[in-house]
């Protein structure tokens, strides 16, 4: 295979990883606090023997997370919560602290605030929030200070990645951060409502109308590209 196939072959890789990651993102449509995915392209250059200029191939590996916000859904449950602005809620899982967008928590049986996943809520101090089961009113205020029936019990944490690149998508709408968090300084929590997913509908079907043909081109490139090889072996093998 010459080095022009190759080439294509990488370029190949990545559009249909990017192919993959648009749907996925077309799936989460409505997935409450889903963060729309993108892939990024970067330039491998590979220095070749003799007197040959050197190789230069496009690779599709890095993952970008976007932070654009989603729109907001007044729901009226006491413990939706959305978060208007940057940030994030902590949750405990048994793979440590994870990171979501997703504000749709309930009290567990032993009263704890959590996901429908069962991952503990935490608070400011990195301990879990237990919701009394017979407090008449629950409040949250914009800081993330949670109140029963007037009573302050906790404050919820909310935090950002140092590092905007250091987000890591682990599974739906939970994200790991490889690197430093830190509080965020003036959280924007807003009771009774969730946050949609940022994903745009028609840009993404755009985009993957735009990659789908791009991965064809390619396609068709690699298949001439056969062809002509197989013509030059049975053309020298005459």
């Amino acid at each position: 295979m010459d080095n022009a196939s190759y080439t294509q072959l990488t370029r190949q890789s990545g559009l249909l990883r990017e192919i993959q990651m648009i749907a996925h993102n077309i799936a989460n449509l409505s997935t409450t606090g889903f963060r729309r995915e993108g892939l990024l392209f970067s330039e491998y250059v590979e220095r070749l023997g003799g007197e040959e200029p050197s190789l230069s191939m496009a690779t599709g590996r890095a993952r970008q997370t976007y932070l654009t916000p989603g729109a907001l859904t007044m729901t009226g449950g006491p413990l939706d919560l959305a978060i208007e602005g940057e940030g994030f809620f902590t949750l405990q899982t048994p793979e440590g602290e994870r990171y979501t967008r997703a504000g749709h928590f309930t009290p567990n049986r032993d009263g704890e605030l959590v996901t429908p996943d069962g991952h503990r809520v935490l608070d400011d101090g990195g301990s879990a929030i237990f919701i009394p089961p017979d407090a008449d009113q629950i409040a949250i205020a914009s800081d993330g200070t949670v109140s029963a029936d007037g009573q302050p019990l906790a404050q919820i944490a909310l935090v950002r990645p140092a590092d905007p690149s250091s987000l890591r998508r682990e599974t739906g709408v939970l994200h790991a951060i490889d690197g430093e968090v830190e509080p965020v300084e003036m959280p924007q929590i807003l009771q009774g409502f969730l946050e949609e997913s940022n994903v745009n509908a028609i840009s993404e079907m755009a985009r993957l109308i735009a990659v789908q043909r791009a991965y064809e081109n390619g396609q068709k490139f690699l298949d001439r590209e056969d062809e002509r090889i197989r013509n030059v072996v049975q053309t020298l093998g005459r």
